[in-house]
């Protein structure tokens, strides 16, 4: 279990599960000895991230010393099929930590509560209007974002300098970036990269780079059949040549650093979003950097700053109020966004933000500086996906399997793609 929960708190937990077990009951309608509100609140992330959310939920009991908050983390991947699990069960839990892609989801199956029934427990008005609205369905807000976020090259910065080959910078082309992997692999031993193929969010910067987006104004699919088999053809030569991770190492992948190439010292480079990223730190013994994610051929940039992401209520939680005020707490607090820095992004709440930057230590410094050269530079971000596309991330990847396994050539694993996400998206 994560840091600050107690023995006493595991052996509850323990006769809790029990419980579920044999008897269905569910963890967020009971309260703890001496009428405790009890909330469950899950995230994903890196153990950087456990570490200061657990030290922020120590706080906010003692400031509500009438709440017990247990949590609970994992990595990204475990956390979604997770969340699903409990959301499809009727038993999410009261206050979570949603991606962009869960949004619509999650509102559209009335998982999630409409947080202005809870207006005088959370606050909003010092978030900007323009990422306060990326967290609306229909107009309803059904999540509050916690930190503004982007794509980065992650890379070991040892192994980059001592290679020679240049760093990463502004406005390089995808083309550009290729070479420097091929030149990274040569001079070093090991693949430059971690083999983009199979995640959707690079394929979103690369599409946005040549003037396309991953779904159109109503939800359908933005790019055909072509566009894939160009993006998975231009992969999948790479990691023949060896300038990206092979199958074996990619399919391992399960939204942890702990297990990409870069973190097991096997890759040179990732690509990742930038608060995560603050988990390879501990990891790459020559130290990590982030640089600017590749532009189209003519300098358009595909990489955006958009919601880190979100904090979201249960609408069956039977706390709704104080599961707001922990909403509240961890987005608005002066104290909480000292001790979280920039693990979920940057601040959106200005006060918090303008507190905290000048702060910012270590990784955390990394993350504002490096938002900081790209202001001005990106374009405004898509609206949130349809619901479908968080399961439609998954088939992304599965279907490359087939191309890097070489079951199926890039074309044929592109029309098994928009066949079913088509199908996804209907459905």
């Amino acid at each position: 279990m994560p840091g600050h929960r107690t023995k006493t708190f595991r052996t509850s937990a323990a006769a809790l599960a029990l419980c579920a077990l044999l008897a269905g009951c569910s963890g967020s309608a009971e309260s703890a000895d001496g009428g405790k509100v009890v909330l469950r609140y899950t995230w994903w992330g890196n153990p950087d991230r456990a570490e200061r959310t657990e030290r922020a939920v120590a706080l906010f009991e003692e400031r509500h010393p009438d709440i017990e908050v247990r949590t609970s983390f994992s990595g990204y991947d475990a956390y979604k099929q997770k969340l699903a699990t409990q959301a499809a069960g009727g038993d999410a839990p009261d206050v979570m930590q949603l991606d962009y892609r869960q949004i619509d989801q999650y509102a559209s199956g009335g998982v999630l509560l409409d947080l202005a029934q809870q207006r005088d427990a959370l606050r909003t008005s010092a978030i900007d209007p323009g990422l306060l609205a990326t967290g609306r369905v229909d107009g309803t807000q059904y999540a509050v974002p916690q930190g503004r976020g982007t794509e980065t090259v992650v890379y070991d910065v040892a192994a980059w300098k001592a290679s020679g080959v240049p760093l990463p910078r502004e406005g390089w082309s995808w083309d550009e970036w290729a070479d420097a992997m091929r030149a990274l692999a040569r001079k070093t031993g090991r693949p430059g990269s971690v083999d983009p193929g199979q995640s959707e969010d690079a394929f979103e910067v690369w599409l946005r780079g040549q003037g396309k987006s991953l779904y159109t104004g109503d939800g359908g699919l933005g790019f055909t059949v072509d566009d894939l088999t160009h993006w998975w053809t231009f992969t999948d030569v790479l990691r023949r040549e060896g300038a990206v991770s092979p199958a074996e190492q990619t399919t391992q992948l399960d939204g942890s650093v702990e297990n990409t190439p870069l973190g097991r010292g096997t890759a040179v480079s990732d690509f990742n979003w930038d608060a995560p990223a603050s988990g390879y730190a501990a990891l790459v013994e020559g130290g990590v950097a982030l640089g600017p994610m590749p532009s189209g051929a003519d300098g358009t940039p595909g990489q955006y700053f958009k919601p880190s992401m979100f904090l979201g209520v249960s609408a069956d939680s039977p706390h709704a109020d104080a599961a707001a005020r922990l909403v509240d707490f961890m987005i608005n607090d002066a104290e909480a966004g000292d001790i979280l820095g920039a693990t979920r992004g940057i601040p959106v709440n200005e006060t918090v933000r303008k507190r905290t930057e000048p702060l910012l230590t270590g990784f955390d410094r990394t993350i504002a500086d490096f938002q900081d050269s790209l202001e001005g530079a990106l374009e405004d971000p898509p609206q949130a996906p349809p619901s479908g596309d968080n399961a439609l991330q998954t088939t992304f990847a599965r279907d490359y399997d087939q191309v890097s396994y070489e079951r199926m050539s890039p074309r044929e694993a592109a029309e098994d793609y928009i066949t079913e996400a088509k199908a996804e998206l209907r459905s």
